[in-house]
């Protein structure tokens, strides 16, 4: 029995580790052939025999269209474009950054968490009206929330919501556009270098956290969910089906442990069950 993406062709940004890797493995799972692009080839190497992959910086418009025409030359097509490739700000306020600092963060997270997901639409938009295809962007609970990250990061990310809505009106009725908004989970997801964040990682601040052996339960009502990236990963295959999915447009699944229902007394009111 096939899978929900049986035959379809994906194309994943940033897809060389954390929620991306995640996600395409879990495709391959499902059926479908699947293209990572990566700026760091080394993560590029050890993803499974068939996966096409692409070295490149989701802020090059050339290695975006040189992503979408090596997955179109390899499988023929291109179904699901899944803009993924981000950076985080690690809570930086802009009460602890001087003007210069702010100045070039501004540039490099916008330009990858944003400029990425326009670059990649554009590259990607004609291949995916001859498919009738979908996107299924990575957002997060910054695109909603305050407090996902610092003022930089919730900003690009809130910035996300909106170019989906809009991608979501411009390319219909050919292309479905939804998005996946994700919560904290342990990957290699980095910070800005020009903020000399660029070497550390989530998975080291969750390493931290469970060292200190603090025992307060995170302050989302599913606090004893999992927080590994392959768990986040249904959401992405339910928007991109075209069976389970296909009059679904500009709609956003929460992923997050249930911040929305989030309680002022306690995290969540069942902890006692």
């Amino acid at each position: 029995m096939g899978g929900w993406l049986e035959g379809e062709v994906a194309l994943i940004t940033g897809g060389g580790s954390g929620i991306g890797r995640a996600v395409a493995l879990r495709y391959l799972a499902e059926g479908a052939r699947v293209a990572v692009l990566d700026r760091d080839a080394g993560q590029l190497d050890d993803l499974p025999d068939g996966v096409l992959t692409v070295t490149g910086d989701v802020r090059s418009p050339d290695d975006l269209h040189r992503a979408v025409e090596a997955t179109v030359e390899r499988f023929s097509k291109l179904d699901i474009l899944v803009p993924n490739a981000g950076i985080w700000d690690y809570h930086r306020s802009v009460t602890r950054l001087t003007g210069k600092e702010l100045s070039e963060a501004f540039d490099e997270v916008f330009g990858i968490n944003v400029k990425g997901y326009v670059l990649a639409v554009e590259a990607a938009w004609r291949e995916l009206v001859r498919s009738r295809g979908s996107i299924v962007m990575t957002l997060s609970n910054a695109s909603i929330h305050t407090d996902g990250g610092g003022s930089l990061y919730t900003a690009s990310k809130h910035a996300c919501l909106g170019l989906l809505r809009q991608f979501a009106y411009e390319l219909a009725p050919k292309v479905r556009v939804n998005g996946v908004a994700v919560g904290g989970m342990r990957t290699q997801l980095r910070g800005p270098e020009s903020l000399g964040l660029q070497d550390r990682t989530l998975a080291a601040s969750f390493a931290k956290n469970e060292a200190s052996g603090e025992k307060q339960p995170p302050l989302i009502p599913l606090y004893d969910s999992s927080v590994e990236p392959e768990h986040f990963t249904g959401p992405y295959v339910l928007l991109a089906s075209r069976a389970n999915s296909g009059t679904v447009t500009g709609a956003v699944i929460p992923a997050d442990g249930g911040i929305a229902v989030r309680g002022f007394r306690t995290p969540a009111g069942g902890a006692g069950l």
